[in-house]
Parts: C-alpha cells; structure tokens; sequence
C-alpha cells in the first residue's frame, strides 16, 4: 500500500515518493519538505521543475480528506498540460486502482484518496481568466508564473485558496523582474507564508553539464543567465532592444512617385493578418490589422492597400494556408513575393529587424498610435523549450502577427533599397 498514516490523517509523503518510484533531487526535496502556504520556485531550464510540482500535486491529492479540488494554471492550455499531464501519468502507471475518472476532453483527473474521499485535479489556462472564477481550492500550481498578469494572481488565483486555506506552488524561469520577482522576494525574508528557491539548471544531477556548456557560448549572456542561470535579469529575453527609441513616427498618406515596400502575415487560426508598408526613409507609415474575413475579403483589402501606395511589392509569408492565398494575389496582379517561413528563415527575418530596430535604422509609430505593434515587439522575447533548444517567439497567450508582417516589410525595404549590408540575405 503507498505510504500513509492513517492514524494521523496525513500522508507520508517521503514513503508515497519511494513507493511512486521518485527519487528527488536535493533542490527538489527542499520544496517537497516546505510547509509554507505559498512557495515560488524560480530555476533555469530542465531543473525538475514540472516533475517536482507535478509529484507535489499529487501527494496533495492522495491526502485522507473527505473531498479536495486542486487546479494546474498556466498562460495556456499547452503549458499547463506538462504538470498535468506528468500527473496523469503517473496515476495511471501506479495509482491505477484509484483512478475514478480521467477526461481528456476537459482535463480532469478524479482520484480516491487514502481516506477513500474524491480528490479531483483540473488543468486550467489563464488566457480565459473567466474560466477561473468557481469554487474554492485546496492546491493549485502555477506553471510558467513569470508570464502570468499580476491580476490572475490576485483577482483570480488567490482567492479560491482563502476559504479552504490552501497552498500555492508558483514555478517559473524567471522573464525579468515583474510579479513573480516580487511574490520571491517575499519567500527570502520576512514573510513566514512565503518561501522560496533559486537555482541555476546544472544543479539538476540528470543534466549533462557539457550540453549546457555549450548553449553558454551560443547563447547572449544574458538570456543564458536567465533560461539556464535561473537568475533575474531585466530584459534578458528581449529581442528587440530599443523599441520605445524607434517608435517615434506618424502613419502617413501616399505621396505621387514614391517608393512603398509591404510586408504582409496571413491569419493562422486564431491569428491576425497584418500588412505593413514602409516609405524610402523605412519609416511605418501604413499598418492593417484584421481577422475573421474569407480570403477573397482579405485580398481584396490588401490589394487595395498596396495600390494605394504606389502599387508597393509586398512580401508575404506563404507558410501552410499562406500559398493558396499567395496565389490568389499573383492572379490578381498584386506585386508579391514568397517568403516560406522556416526556422532558418524566420530566424534571419527576426534577426534582420532586431538589428534595424537596435541601430535606429526602422521609424516605428508612437504606442499611442500602433498600441498592438509595440506591445508585441517588446514582448517578443527569446526561449528555451523542455529540450533544451532556444527560439524566438511571442509570449504565450500573445501574438506576433505584427512582429512578423514589420520583419518582412523591412526585408523588402532592404532589398528594395539595395540596403544589403546587415547580412540578411546572406544567411539563405
């Protein structure tokens, strides 16, 4: 029978682990053994993060009780998944005979305890904080907290943990020094609710170090200090420095004979499809954002944008759903080019625009006049994902539609304008 003492109604969670087959390293036995309400675990990547908070939810699950509700937060579903998922499979491989019910289709895991209670277990995301609001708590754990809005935290979170006096479990590499920075600071001193563990990802025994050794010298220090290092740093993840200094210019109307060059990224999904153009001075002077139209709609609206600006050429990302309406451009005579994204091609594209943006060489509108655009830019940050490997993307929950449509209007501009001395091109 996994470890318990039923006579003390607890469980013994050091026997529970042993009899699961988990064997903690000595940062995660730490958080393990804490009996703080609210814990904030900031490490570098691959530390044992999930696992360490995945195992902790599950031994809250197990507790003698009558009925217990814990949840499994993050800024998305996806990223909330790694816990749960950790969680799901582990009571399937060894609690097995406990399992009352597992449903994919809303992520529950109901489970009986050791006191033959119901213990349910949920996966939330915070990109809907509605689907938040409910009953009270017992547990919840929060993944990837550092992306989270402050709001979430205290308008949605906390509040379901008061009634039962729940505890809470905040894990996250660190993104600067927002919320989740703060919410550590109060587990150093100070505060007897709080505790809190800093630690790079080497101290994890099952990495190998010479791999991390490696992404030292690929990475900028920066980000390496803050993915692997653990540590927080002030816009370490940025990628692109200097946005506010940029972001000085007006939208502006055609002028007769002047040069335009656009930049267009098609809708995915959920996405948006923006088109950006540029005059001769690479200031943004024209920008279109809209979503939820039939492509025809859409090439239309474009094609009337690009004629308006001297019948600019435009380059258009052509990625999956991208090439049939590229193709629907070509036949209307709107000047286009293809720009498949790959991660070798995407990459040159954002590297292209971070170099503009840093040397000034890009007029961005003023965050009054393009709010969307300089919130993405700024957001944009670099990651590194469960296996180690970095890119560069949006936040989760976020866009990058107007990231994406900039970079290809300002790669058109530097080979429109014979401007070819940052190297893009020559990555191909």
């Amino acid at each position: 029978m996994l470890g318990s003492d039923a006579a003390q109604g607890r469980l013994n969670k050091q026997a529970f682990f042993r009899d699961l087959g988990y064997v903690p390293h000595e940062g995660q036995l730490e958080v393990h053994s804490s009996s703080a309400s609210r814990r904030v675990l900031s490490c570098g990547v691959r530390w044992g993060k999930s696992v360490c908070a995945s195992m902790e939810g599950l031994a809250a699950a197990m507790q003698p009780c009558e009925r217990s509700i814990g949840w499994v937060i993050a800024p998305t579903y996806d990223l909330a998944d790694r816990v749960f998922r950790e969680i799901q499979y582990t009571a399937a491989q060894h609690l097995k005979h406990r399992v009352k019910m597992m449903r994919e289709s809303d992520r529950r895991l109901v489970l009986t305890n050791m006191a033959g209670g119901v213990s349910e277990i949920r996966a939330k995301s915070a990109d809907n904080p509605v689907s938040l609001l409910g009953e009270g708590l017992d547990w919840a754990i929060i993944d990837e907290a550092a992306r989270l809005k402050p709001l979430i935290w205290q308008s949605h979170i906390a509040q379901r943990l008061i009634d039962k006096r729940g505890w809470a479990l905040l894990i996250s590499t660190p993104k600067g020094k927002g919320w989740f920075y703060d919410m550590f600071r109060r587990g150093q001193g100070g505060d007897a609710d709080f505790e809190s563990w800093n630690a790079p990802s080497w101290q994890n025994p099952l990495l190998d170090k010479a791999l991390i050794d490696r992404e030292r010298k690929r990475l900028p220090a920066r980000v390496f200090a803050q993915e692997f290092g653990g540590e927080f740093v002030e816009g370490a993840g940025a990628v692109f420095r200097g946005v506010r200094e940029c972001a000085t210019g007006e939208f502006a109307e055609p002028v007769e004979g002047e040069e335009y060059w656009g930049g267009l990224d098609l809708a995915k999904v959920a996405d948006y499809t923006v088109l950006v153009i540029l005059d001769k001075r690479g200031q943004v002077v024209f920008v279109d954002r809209f979503h939820r139209l039939d492509w025809s709609m859409q090439v239309a609206r474009i094609k009337a944008a690009a004629k308006r600006y001297n019948d600019c050429p435009v380059l258009v990302d052509t990625t999956g759903a991208g090439e049939p309406v590229y193709e629907s451009m070509c036949e209307e005579e709107i000047d286009v080019s293809p720009y498949p994204f790959t991660a070798r091609s995407k990459a040159a594209l954002v590297n292209g625009l971070a170099i503009a943006i840093e040397q000034g060489q890009i007029v961005l509108p003023t965050p009054e006049l393009w709010p969307e655009g300089i919130e993405e830019l700024e957001a944009f940050e670099y990651t590194v994902t469960e296996r180690g490997t970095t890119r560069t993307e949006a936040p989760g929950g976020m866009h990058d539609d107007c990231v994406m449509a900039l970079g290809l209007a300002w790669m058109q501009f530097v080979e429109g304008s014979r401007v070819i001395e940052f190297g893009v091109f020559s990555q191909f």
